[in-house]
């Protein structure tokens, strides 16, 4: 019986303890780390966020661009202490790089803790704007632009909105496509290559991660934050200047996500013989 009293005890306290760590956190400031440069999607966002988690949690929240990208700076969160002071901006290169790699320095499920997505956003195909590419549908169905474009006579960009909607619209690119199911609300100009292609839709997102063992109480409160965040109708309109869309979820939605991304980029290697490295 005594034994018994003093597993209760104990299960009672760490109970208790879930809430008090909720509660105690953050007594200062927070770190969210990107693996990529400046300038694109995962830095704009990242910063948006920061700025309004500040407010909220009453300490100031950073963003830190790591001297590593990609795998490494994903991997020095995974290995960080899982005290809820060091965030990370995952991208949907994160899923990508699961199907790709032969190895990976983390568990990309097990040693992180999920929090929210944050946005998705569409990559825009372009090209220079004296390109005989006049559609996305001369990209495919014309055999001489295509063979001059392997042979290097010919360019395309695909990159972020982020990026290539500013220079669109300043005139020095073109473009011919976005790879959202429906066109893009503020660039209705620019055809969905679903328009082409029935059914393509390829969708990149964010979403904020910490290191896995974070207590569940400081992730809710962390979800509950970016959530609340992202129905601002100031931080709606910013997500949509820069070609994203909220994407706010729970983090089992978010873990599932992740792994649903995996599999279909896994499916796409497997499909087309990618040689995993």
């Amino acid at each position: 019986m005594r034994m018994l009293s003093r597993l209760l005890a104990g299960a009672l306290a760490a109970v208790l303890a879930l809430p008090a760590d909720a509660e105690q956190w953050p007594s200062r400031g927070l770190r969210i780390l990107t693996g990529t440069p400046p300038g694109g999607s995962p830095d704009f966002v990242s910063r948006l966020l920061a700025e309004k988690l500040g407010d909220r949690l009453g300490q100031p929240v950073l963003v830190e661009h790591s001297a590593s990208t990609g795998v490494a700076a994903w991997n020095a969160v995974a290995k960080s202490p899982p005290d809820g002071y060091l965030l990370t901006m995952l991208t949907g290169a994160f899923s990508a790089r699961a199907a790709v790699a032969k190895s990976l320095p983390y568990d990309p499920i097990r040693d992180f803790a999920f929090v929210s997505l944050v946005s998705g956003y569409p990559m825009v195909v372009a090209t220079a704007p004296n390109s005989p590419i006049n559609s996305f549908a001369d990209l495919i169905a014309n055999t001489q632009i295509v063979q001059d474009l392997l042979g290097g006579r010919l360019d395309i960009m695909i990159e972020t909105g982020t990026i290539a909607f500013a220079q669109i619209n300043g005139g020095t690119l073109r473009g011919l496509a976005v790879s959202s199911r429906k066109r893009f609300a503020l660039e209705p100009d620019i055809p969905a290559i679903a328009e082409t292609l029935p059914g393509f839709e390829v969708m990149s997102w964010l979403g904020l991660a910490a290191p896995g063992g974070t207590s569940r109480a400081i992730v809710d409160r962390l979800n509950w934050e970016v959530r609340e965040i992202l129905k601002l109708p100031d931080i709606r309109d910013k997500l949509a200047i820069v070609g994203n869309i909220p994407m706010p979820s729970t983090p089992e939605q978010m873990h599932d996500h992740i792994e649903q991304d995996a599999a279909r980029w896994s499916r796409i290697v497997d499909l087309k013989g990618i040689e995993k490295y």
